[in-house]
């Protein structure tokens, strides 16, 4: 009565096919040339899961729909807060990588390390009097990188991770949720309950949304003549900039603009920037809704 795990791995007896698959469209070429939108894509998925469901539960060993469902993930539009902490985790995960770009930039222009602040002075006179150099540049270092983890690839495909889809961090009744059929078919009592949670993370997201909206709006302000004193202040700008880099060679430009922002903190000023100031008070259309 022990149990027996059976691995099976697919692989391709073809090396050229194998790489053609790369470049080889996943869809079938009907589906971009005419695509379904979402909800045509749901109903499809939905009539697919029943008709893998009737056919499992009528086997020898039948299956429960349970099972189908949960491997078919057919539920993925459905909210769950544990898929939405994994999904959210995922993209700060993501968006720390480039984060941790600016906070290098900052650190070089704040002087943290003085030899390499010294060294990006270097490396920016390079980069303005070759530019023909900044492709093979980039392209040589992102090789070196690969090379490099080369070694710590991994050996065996993932599996799934219960980590980074936060099985172990949920409690009982994030689970049930999670589990209920939709309409649900819960007390009041515990439907009020999770209707409040749901309130106030949507609350949050929506203050989110709102902000995003607000900076768009603000620079679509300054063509709009929304604020026809900033509009004319930034008209004025624009032809004094063109007189300018039609005077000044772009390398000069570059140049120094990369001296000024990593010019040495005794030059810095604690408060905000004056294009910071005008973008801040650039109108937008947080104050008109209800």
């Amino acid at each position: 009565m022990g149990e027996i795990e059976i691995a099976v791995r697919f692989s391709c007896s073809s090396w050229l096919s194998l790489m053609q698959a790369y470049t080889s469209p996943i869809l079938p070429r009907m589906h971009y040339v005419c695509t379904f939108g979402p909800t045509q894509q749901d109903v499809l998925r939905q009539i697919a899961m029943k008709i893998v469901m009737f056919r499992l539960a009528r086997s020898e060993l039948p299956l429960g729909h349970e099972v189908v469902q949960f491997m078919l993930d057919s539920d993925t539009h459905m909210w769950s807060i544990r898929r939405s902490k994994a999904n959210w985790f995922r993209l700060i995960g993501f968006l720390s990588r480039a984060t941790a770009v600016f906070c290098w930039l900052d650190r070089i222009s704040t002087w943290v390390h003085p030899p390499t602040t010294v060294l990006v002075h270097a490396l920016l006179i390079a980069i303005v009097f070759f530019p023909y150099m900044i492709l093979p540049t980039i392209f040589m270092y992102s090789f070196l990188i690969l090379l490099l983890r080369f070694r710590n690839r991994p050996r065996v495909p993932h599996d799934m991770d219960p980590k980074i889809s936060y099985v172990d961090m949920v409690n009982l009744d994030e689970i049930d949720e999670e589990y209920d059929g939709f309409p649900t078919t819960r007390a009041n009592e515990v439907v009020r309950i999770r209707y409040d949670r749901l309130r106030l993370l949507a609350g949050r997201a929506q203050t989110l949304l709102g902000d995003v909206a607000a900076h768009g709006e603000r620079l679509e302000a300054l063509f709009s003549w929304r604020d026809p004193r900033a509009t004319g202040i930034f008209a004025l700008i624009c032809l004094v900039a063109s007189l300018v880099f039609y005077a000044m060679s772009f390398k000069g430009f570059v140049l120094l603009s990369g001296f000024y922002y990593m010019r040495h903190p005794r030059f810095r000023d604690d408060m905000p920037s004056i294009l910071s100031n005008f973008y801040q008070r650039l109108p937008s259309f947080s104050d008109q809704i209800m």
